[in-house]
């Protein structure tokens, strides 16, 4: 884990992986771009994202914030299944950040005070001119927030759907982080990996790390006989 030094002390760490150069976008392909182009002059400084677990939610929220730091802005990312049982003071002077990520806003819907924060929030970041991404399980209007204001804010911008990856979307992101480890990964093989393992994908990501590891001590390629061994299959 990496920790940016413009992040506030309450902010996450970012995980080293999760980077716009290792998602397999797919049917997303739009969303990842407007999230780059986030940081252009014509960029959305409002993205809403929503999509069920394993849709790389968090994934793509710490990617914009790598981007961002790559460009010397200044970022936090803000976990709310970890961090929202604490009050939000997190939120306060976010407005001297340049992008602000937020993961699992619904995991403090109908609080009054994380409502007012982030109502709050919203507003300093709109009046300085800074950027806002914020994840959810679901649309904006489908979240049951009490604060009205707040329910209209979340509806400002644009909101994408990220869709849950098909059984070819998994496989090429799996060869993908393959090819990234230096490895080449048959359609065949993947595909039995896919059958065999977890629908986990971070699952299948440790499985490709042993895969990695053994494929080098052995000086073999990766077949289905030697996954087969490799993983205890």
């Amino acid at each position: 884990m990496s920790r940016s030094p413009a992040q506030l002390p309450l902010g996450v760490g970012l995980r080293d992986d999760s980077t716009f150069s290792n998602f397999y976008s797919g049917a997303n392909a739009a969303l990842v771009d407007h999230l780059q182009r986030q940081f252009e002059d014509d960029g959305e400084p409002f993205l809403y994202l929503w999509g069920a677990p394993g849709s790389g939610r968090s994934h793509l929220l710490q990617a914009a914030c790598h981007e961002a730091s790559a460009r010397d802005l200044r970022t936090l990312y803000l976990p709310l299944e970890e961090l929202g049982h604490f009050p939000p003071l997190m939120l306060e002077d976010v407005e001297r950040l340049d992008l602000v990520a937020i993961d699992d806003l619904e995991r403090v819907v109908g609080r009054q005070r994380w409502e007012e924060g982030l109502f709050h929030a919203f507003n300093r970041l709109r009046d300085s001119g800074k950027r806002l991404v914020i994840c959810a399980d679901r649309p904006p209007r489908q979240l049951e927030v009490s604060l009205p204001d707040l329910a209209s804010r979340l509806t400002w911008g644009v909101t994408f759907h990220l869709a849950l990856p098909g059984d070819e979307d998994r496989m090429r992101a799996l060869q993908l982080r393959a090819r990234l480890r230096g490895m080449q990964l048959p359609d065949e093989v993947a595909r039995y990996i896919l059958h065999r393992g977890s629908r986990e994908f971070g699952e299948l990501l440790r499985s490709l790390e042993i895969l990695d590891n053994a494929s080098l001590s052995a000086k073999r390629k990766l077949t289905i006989p030697f996954v087969k061994k490799a993983l205890d299959w």
